[in-house]
């Protein structure tokens, strides 16, 4: 009997802490499968996010292995981060959210796929800070055009406030996404930060020296996807080419815990805000 409560002791002693570490490795992956996500985007680059698009964005936000399910009434649920552009035209640090949404009408099957949501305005992103965002109610939404085409004439006018990516099968494909929720996921915010008192206002503005290193390589992918941003968010990349690299050291972009051109760190004095 008294090794058995000795197990049971043990046993609960280390669901306490290994709980913590084996939560932040979760998150941790989360981020990886993000940045495997966002890089596929320069694979094809006919069939994918256009980088025109993304050079307007004020957020991203990659979910990936989003799972739906359907008999008669489909179910989709799925857990990704966001990152916003800051006044330094750099990216933040990630935010967890969660998408949940359903659908109606003859279905059947299930499958998992990977989701992109690039928000060309703050709208969307401040109601998910403050609660959920619904898709197409509080923000509108399409399914986002593809390919290079769609980035070489600076005319196009980008009219929806978030534009909806799906991934299957290594393709990308614009997804309609009206009535799903996205929310902020403030438990895997937690876990990753290591602090219950992370908002996604001080994720968003925070050093990227508080980050683990997976998201920093996060941030390098998408730097190099958007290193011609536009002056503003939802703004014309007036005539650049934003599928093409930077040319010059003093790039429009800078990413954070990346050694520059001489030899030395760049500059992370910033701090909280």
């Amino acid at each position: 009997m008294k090794s058995k409560i000795i197990f049971a002791v043990v046993a609960a002693l280390a669901i306490v802490f290994t709980s913590p570490a084996d939560a932040a490795s979760r998150e941790e992956k989360r981020v990886s499968d993000a940045a495997d996500t966002l890089e596929q985007l320069s694979r094809i680059p006919e069939k994918s996010v256009p980088p025109a698009l993304l050079s307007r964005a004020y957020a991203v936000a990659v979910i990936p292995n989003v799972f739906k399910a359907a008999f008669g009434f489909g179910a989709r649920r799925g857990k990704g981060i966001l990152v916003i552009r800051q006044d330094d035209e750099t990216w933040s640090n990630p935010a967890f959210v969660t998408i949940t949404g359903g659908s109606f009408g003859w279905q059947i099957g299930a499958q998992s796929t990977d989701i992109i949501l690039v928000f060309k305005t703050r709208k969307g992103v401040d109601g998910i800070e403050n609660g959920q965002l619904t898709l197409g109610a509080d923000a509108s939404v399409a399914a986002g055009p593809l390919g290079r085409q769609a980035g070489i004439s600076t005319d196009i006018e980008f009219q929806a406030e978030v534009y909806s990516y799906s991934r299957n099968r290594g393709l990308f494909a614009g997804v309609a996404l009206e009535g799903a929720g996205v929310t902020m996921d403030r438990k895997a915010n937690a876990a990753f930060y290591g602090s219950n008192s992370m908002t996604p206002e001080k994720i968003f503005a925070s050093s990227p020296n508080i980050a683990p290193d997976v998201a920093n390589t996060f941030i390098q992918i998408l730097t190099a996807q958007t290193s011609h941003l536009a002056k503003q968010p939802g703004m014309s990349t007036s005539g650049t080419r934003p599928s093409q690299p930077a040319t010059t050291p003093e790039a429009e972009v800078r990413t954070f815990g990346i050694p520059a051109t001489d030899g030395s760190m760049p500059d992370d004095s910033t701090g909280d805000l």
